[in-house]
């Protein structure tokens, strides 16, 4: 059955829909348990030798008995993980958020079933064998590909299908970090295009129970333990403390933008100038974040680098890894190690590694401050943890999230007001120097854009190039108003054709004003009655600003070219009259429909 169908689509009523939220929620809960605990099998594996499925990512891994070896570990990993996703699910490569994303705005929420299993087993592979990258991007593409198969299996309406993506991304993200609040925030801040009860119960019953599936295997307690915040350490009333948390949210902005730009810089490096061929370019550059973090283990007793870095982060929370220099140097290190191992083409999300440059970066911050101003009490593990939300939300774009998210990986509330002013200008400043998020990015190379807004039209993602009518019959100008009329029933649907006069085009003109026309005079050339009061836009120009050119020449119809300023008939891609722009919005409607 057709989904577009919305009379024969009949949507589960709130209680069944609730049920299956909750089955989710159970499926989103396990599936997390499953992948941390593939992740644990095959770091355990590769770094040691051992068959073992219990892995402390806040602990830090030992030497490895394999010596130099080990810098083979990524590649070995990296060419598994070339395999499967080649063979069964190129939407599993990358940090897979954007394709979730992609999916829902312009696949109609359609998730291939496969894409779990090969999301984890890649994921878990790329991220246990040492590449850079964190947790977040694969659970949410297992649990939004598990709430879509449950859509699609059942047949249920868009807005239904698009509300368990949410909620299995909500519950996955809960599960795996135990961030109930911030896995609905998540959700809601990047996959929901509807902010109401209808999809928020269903979102927070999958993540509640997720979140409990969580901690029954993983415990209750935070991600991270903070020891020098049992006491309150900031203190309102000082106002210069507040200036360096925007002073910090303004240096991570920068880095937020940065840390966007590098990993689309890396990997157009590796397709333009290393390889074009999948298993080349990704093992060149597993192979050099391998040597990385083995020199970094034999020069600082560390691997840091690799993994989600968990050990490291927390390592800067007890105040036991300190240093300006050094803090900086693996802020560097690690934006280099990221970007290599995405850029190349690995399985794996960007949240993780993200944690990792805010709190490196807000670490180096805190101690330049406490030198500079040692009266001012301050604590550089508190500018750590505003740096890890600061750094979250400015390349997500999901700042509510962020906010919220670190604060339940944390569970200190002292730092949430210096923390709500960091990230908020964070991503201001992140703004200013790349419009587009981390996420956001990827799908704006494919052309497919999604509105920066919490609730959003579906027309307005459409672009020109999916609007328009391509159907066109070119119209001789110096053809008769009776000659055009006889040729229409060859074009039966059409409703407005172009006019060419000497390969240039010359107007538009419409059937019906063309019958109203031949009742006066049939004999009247076509070029008379042509409307040349219309807009020109290019394929890849959005729906809101085709209105906007619609409103400012005062038209109703826009020819869709491809490129500016010529005005020959062959540049002419396609035609939006009325008839395309509601159609659009009939569409974006179907979301809101019972």
């Amino acid at each position: 059955m057709d989904s577009r169908n919305l009379n024969l689509i009949k949507p589960l009523g709130p209680f069944k829909f609730a049920i299956i939220s909750a089955l989710l929620g159970i499926l989103t809960g396990f599936g997390a348990v499953v992948f941390r605990g593939l992740i644990a099998l095959v770091h355990n594996l590769v770094f040691l030798g051992k068959f073992s499925f219990i892995y402390d990512a806040t602990l830090h891994t030992h030497a490895s008995p394999w010596g130099p070896f080990i810098i083979l570990g990524p590649v070995i990993g990296g060419a598994v993980v070339v395999f499967l996703v080649q063979k069964y699910a190129p939407e599993a490569k990358g940090h897979g958020v954007p394709e979730v994303i992609d999916a829902i705005y312009y696949y109609r929420g359609v998730i291939r079933p496969i894409v779990a299993g090969i999301k984890a087993a890649a994921s878990s592979i790329s991220i246990g064998s040492g590449g850079s990258v964190g947790r977040e991007g694969p659970i949410v593409q297992i649990g939004s590909s598990v709430g879509s198969t449950m859509g699609q299996l059942m047949n249920l309406p868009l807005w239904q299908r698009m509300t368990l993506i949410a909620a299995g991304t909500g519950g996955g993200i809960a599960a795996t970090f135990n961030t109930p609040i911030g896995g609905i925030f998540f959700a809601f801040e990047l996959m929901m295009q509807e902010f109401s009860i209808r999809t928020l119960v269903p979102v927070a019953i999958s993540t509640v129970i997720a979140t409990y599936i969580g901690q029954l295997f993983f415990g209750p307690h935070p991600a991270f333990v903070i020891p020098g915040f049992e006491t309150p350490y900031f203190h309102i009333e000082n106002p210069v403390v507040l200036v360096a948390y925007g002073g910090l949210g303004a240096v991570v902005g920068v880095a937020s933008a940065l840390f966007i730009k590098s990993i689309y810089a890396f990997e157009d490096f590796f397709d333009k100038k290393v390889s074009r061929i999948y298993l080349v370019r990704h093992l060149t550059g597993m192979f050099i974040v391998g040597v990385m973090f083995y020199l970094l283990m034999k020069t600082r007793g560390h691997y840091f680098t690799e993994g989600v870095g968990y050990a490291t982060i927390q390592d800067i929370l007890t105040g036991s890894l300190t240093g300006m220099l050094f803090l900086s140097a693996l802020f560097c290190l690690k934006l280099i190690a990221t970007s290599l191992t995405l850029g190349s083409g690995a399985s794996g999300g960007i949240f993780s590694p993200a944690l990792f440059m805010g709190a490196t970066l807000g670490g180096a911050y805190g101690f330049v401050l406490h030198s500079l101003f040692p009266g001012l009490g301050i604590n550089p593990a508190a500018f750590a943890v505003v740096g890890m939300a600061g750094m979250a939300g400015g390349v997500t774009g999901a700042a509510i999230a962020a906010i919220v998210m670190i604060f339940e990986m944390t569970l200190n509330y002292n730092v949430m007001l210096p923390m709500v002013i960091t990230v908020t200008i964070s991503y201001g400043v992140r703004k200013v120097f790349s419009k587009e998020s981390i996420y956001t990015m990827k799908l704006a190379r494919r052309k497919h854009f999604v509105v920066d807004v919490l609730q959003r039209d579906m027309q307005d993602l459409k672009t020109a190039g999916e609007i328009m009518e391509t159907h066109l019959t070119p119209v001789d100008a110096d053809m008769t108003v009776g000659a055009f009329l006889e040729g229409l029933p060859k074009q039966p649907f059409a409703t407005h054709y172009v006019v060419i006069s000497g390969g240039a085009v010359a107007g538009i003109i419409g059937r019906y004003e063309a019958f109203e026309k031949a009742a006066q005079d049939k004999t009247a050339k076509v070029a008379d009655m042509a409307q040349i009061n219309y807009a020109t836009v290019t394929e890849d120009l959005s729906f809101l600003d085709i209105m906007a050119k619609l409103h400012e020449k005062r038209a109703s119809i826009a020819l869709v070219i491809e490129k500016e300023g010529d005005n020959s008939a062959g540049n002419v891609k396609g035609i939006i009259t009325p008839e395309e722009i509601g159609k659009a919005r009939i569409e974006s409607l179907e979301l809101l429909s019972d």
